[in-house]
């Protein structure tokens, strides 16, 4: 089964999982699922039974409910004003964002473009700028719309109790990280040195940290995968060159040369950082902290952790490299709670 095809059996399964609960919860009695004697085994019990475990499917779960919510919220808010207006709610709601929703701009298409070169595989800007145009016309269209809800909920006094799923993923003393330990917001991410698409989850993180300075720490935690043979050397190198306050320096040089993980290479690496390379090569070659990444792979399995990147903002999951926008929206719900 490909990648794409596992995408969209759980994508599936999270909607059939949906409709299944939806079921239960219509002909259940209150609640309960079935009886196992006189013990009753209750919907909510089948909830956590499941979820346990799968901040993805979850998260899946969550998006879609708030999805679901969103276009109630909106069809009821509207409601009035669109029978007034004699349309549908979808069509005074299109109209609202269009008249809003400003063209993306040559500069727009350009900066983002700059910014994002890890995402643009060598393509020319010509090439990429009407992927970038429609992809910012939609980013554009779903600001719209997100503040247009807001303040529609604001208007109907919309209070939601839809709780977003959290895992608690705890940070070590020795944790590299960027951002005051008393940040608001905290993001942490499991990643793989040898993984392509963890090199543009670290460029993500650069702009976090580039946006968000203070308001937000960032955390670095090991997840070398089976399949890459190099990644858990490369992990226990980059743990050596943050025991001498080098983490970040050398965390570039490795995704910057992923192709190049030999031993002599991380030698290399560790001289072109300022390192001492003696403490360097003496801290590799015992393995010393090889039990320390084993120990995150361990916590980050706990977590929900499968593959690379994974990310957890303030103990939200987000899965795979995503694009800044993502962060952001959570992030900027993080602060504003």
């Amino acid at each position: 089964m490909t990648k794409r095809m596992l995408g969209l059996f759980i994508v599936a399964g999270a909607g059939m999982l949906c409709s299944t609960w939806a079921l239960a919860d219509a002909k259940s009695d209150k609640g309960v699922a079935a009886t196992i004697g006189d013990k009753p085994v209750t919907l909510e019990e089948l909830d956590v039974k499941i979820l346990k475990g799968n901040m993805k499917l979850a998260q899946q779960l969550y998006d879609a409910r708030k999805a679901a919510l969103d276009e109630l919220i909106l069809e009821k808010a509207l409601g009035d004003e669109s029978k007034a207006a004699g349309t549908t709610t979808d069509q005074l709601m299109k109209k609202k964002i269009q008249e809003k929703v400003t063209p993306p701009t040559d500069a727009e298409v350009e900066a983002y473009f700059n910014a994002n070169q890890g995402r643009m595989q060598g393509k020319p800007l010509t090439e990429m700028a009407p992927q970038i145009k429609s992809m910012l016309s939609s980013q554009k269209e779903a600001d719209v719309k997100g503040k247009l809800l807001t303040e529609l909920k604001s208007k109907a006094n919309v209070k939601v109790m839809l709780e977003v799923p959290r895992i608690e993923v705890a940070v070590g003393p020795t944790d590299p990280s960027k951002g005051p330990k008393d940040a608001r917001v905290t993001v942490i991410e499991f990643s793989d040195f040898q993984c392509p698409f963890c090199s543009r989850g670290a460029a993500t993180f650069k702009q976090i940290h580039e946006v968000y300075g203070d308001k937000v720490r960032i955390v670095f935690r090991e997840f070398p995968l089976g399949m890459h043979q190099r990644a858990q050397p490369a992990a226990e190198a980059a743990e050596c060159a943050n025991e001498q306050g080098k983490f970040w320096e050398y965390h570039d040089k490795l995704f910057g040369n992923q192709q190049k993980l030999a031993d002599e290479d991380f030698n290399k690496y560790a001289e072109e950082v300022g390192l001492n390379v003696e403490q360097f090569k003496a801290c590799y070659s015992t393995g010393k902290f090889k039990a320390d990444v084993q120990k995150d792979v361990a916590e980050g399995s706990k977590a929900g952790v499968t593959g690379t990147p994974a990310f957890f903002v303030n103990g939200r999951f987000v899965s795979g490299a995503q694009p800044l926008e993502t962060f952001k929206t959570m992030i900027d719900e993080e602060l504003s709670r």
